[in-house]
């Protein structure tokens, strides 16, 4: 049956990024639908809408635009649907009920409880520098979920807070944990003593899992945005979470997280670290520790984002640093002779980084659309040739679609496609659970895996995975865990582990 394209304009009508993901992961799962977005009219997602086949689309940047690919009579349904949801009142409890009017403005939120310390920024990226220097001027830290904002527009908000002692978190900072609350795509952890900084979301989601899954809890969760650690920016935002932490009496071990700074940047962070009291553990993957002279009392490296929260967990409770825990034997599956390749399917950019620096250590050179050093980029990202590891929720994968941790229908698709190709000996992936997360992550993903299966006739490829998450989330870890175990998958402990356990598995 053809498709036809279909969209509606909601003119100056603002909403959530997030929220907007969510609802176009809702639109996609419908029957008879092929693709669906709904994003605000910047001139970005506009293109990404074309190139996504979606049509052309005439719209302001303020306007809201919902576009669907399908047969006739889904997208009819898809349309009917988002209006449904885009003209939702909030309920009332009783029908005495008062709703208050909505604030509209930062100005009014602050006036109506001056107790208010930070403000969530998520607008289009152009527009998301001036509510941020909106937000400070008001005496408010920031969180800015936005993407796509102008590396000296970052600069600016970030000095302007610097002088006046506030924090600015992001651009594209996606994950936080403030006083006990997640904010955006975050883990539910406990309280307790151990701070963390970082420019990676999933790096951090990874750790703050793995310290509550030990048995601690988490301060407070800084994110920086991707950009932070770069010369330009200089490290503003971690040197701030870093000193607020280390002022902070109910945070006794500090962890940053990033990939690799900028030389001169993560020499400065790290001389800031050993001036403090607080015991800091630090995680720039890839880096060499020695490079900033290695361990001393008050500064501790780790090579791996779960080993940065054992040694974390290992200085709270005043205990020596645990000894790398060796990857224990797997049962090694039978291959065909001409099954020798290693397959990563990837929704955390930071786990899809971590995954190719341990193949590389174990000798398995892969390509990949994030590249490490060693590793090349593919001739095509759409065809996996040999080793190939892909982070799917970068920018080529997900122009006018939901990123996979809320929609994981492309990461099911493309592991799918990887198990079918004769040369895949291995697939390794990632489940990244949470708020912000697709309540339902693996459904989908175990229909691909029974269907891989079937079609391959006793010949199918190995399955290796890692659940980043707690037992707390929405989506339960152990219950997720134990459906995938149940459909003969391979559940690593953490992401460095299911790493290296795949990469032994190639011939």
């Amino acid at each position: 049956m053809s498709s036809i394209r279909e969209h509606r304009i909601y003119p100056n009508r603002y909403q959530d990024s997030v929220a907007l993901m969510a609802l176009s992961a809702a639109l996609a799962e419908l029957p008879g639908i092929r693709t669906a977005s709904v994003v605000m009219g910047t001139g970005t997602n506009l293109d990404n809408l074309r190139q996504a086949g979606l049509g052309e689309v005439q719209a302001g940047p303020g306007d809201l635009v919902v576009a669907v690919l399908g047969e006739e009579q889904a997208t009819a349904q898809a349309l009917e649907l988002a209006d449904e949801r885009l003209s939702e009142q909030p309920s009332r409890e009783t029908a005495g009920d008062v709703v208050a009017p909505p604030l509209r403005s930062l100005r009014q939120a602050v006036e109506q409880n001056p107790a208010h310390n930070l403000a969530l920024i998520s607008v289009p990226g152009p527009y998301a520098a001036a509510e941020a220097l909106k937000a400070l001027r008001l005496g408010l830290n920031v969180m800015v979920f936005s993407d796509n904002v102008p590396l000296d527009q970052e600069i600016e908000i970030k000095r302007f807070a610097e002088e006046r002692d506030l924090l600015v978190m992001g651009p594209d900072c996606g994950t936080a944990i403030v006083d006990g609350l997640p904010l955006g795509f975050a883990n539910v952890v406990r309280r307790g003593r151990v701070g963390v900084v970082g420019a990676s979301g999933t790096g951090m989601q990874e750790i703050t899992s793995r310290v509550h899954q030990l048995g601690e809890g988490i301060s407070q969760a800084f994110g920086t945005g991707g950009h932070d650690l770069s010369a330009e920016v200089g490290a503003i935002s971690m040197l701030r979470g870093l000193r607020a932490l280390a002022a902070d009496e109910k945070t006794d071990v500090i962890v940053l997280v990033s990939k690799p700074p900028a030389e001169t940047v993560a020499k400065t962070v790290v001389e800031e670290a050993r001036t403090l009291d607080v015991p800091v553990v630090i995680c720039f993957l890839g880096a060499d520790p020695a490079a900033f002279g290695g361990d001393t009392p008050g500064v501790r490296f780790a090579g791996t984002l779960a080993g940065a929260a054992d040694v974390a967990v290992a200085l709270v409770r005043g205990e020596a640093r645990p000894e790398d825990r060796p990857v224990e034997p797997h049962e090694q599956v039978s291959l065909a002779p001409e099954q020798r390749d290693l397959r990563g399917v990837f929704t955390g950019g930071t786990f899809c980084y971590e995954a190719q620096l341990l193949a590389l250590a174990e000798g398995v050179r892969a390509a990949s659309n994030t590249p490490v050093a060693g590793n090349t980029a593919p001739a095509d990202v759409a065809v996996s040739v040999g080793h190939t590891i892909l982070d799917l929720g970068d920018d080529v994968f997900t122009r006018g679609r939901p990123h996979p941790m809320i929609d994981p229908a492309p990461r099911d698709e493309r592991l799918l496609a990887e198990a079918a190709d004769p040369a895949t000996a291995v697939v390794l992936f990632d489940v990244v659970l949470g708020y912000g997360a697709a309540d339902d992550p693996i459904s989908g993903l175990l229909d691909a895996i029974g269907r891989a299966r079937a079609g391959r006739e006793g010949t199918a490829p190995a399955f290796v995975a890692h659940v980043c998450g707690t037992d707390d989330d929405p989506q339960d870890r152990s219950a997720v865990v134990a459906r995938l175990r149940e459909a003969g998958v391979l559940v690593a402990e953490n992401n460095a582990q299911a790493a290296v356990i795949a990469a032994r598995m190639t011939p």
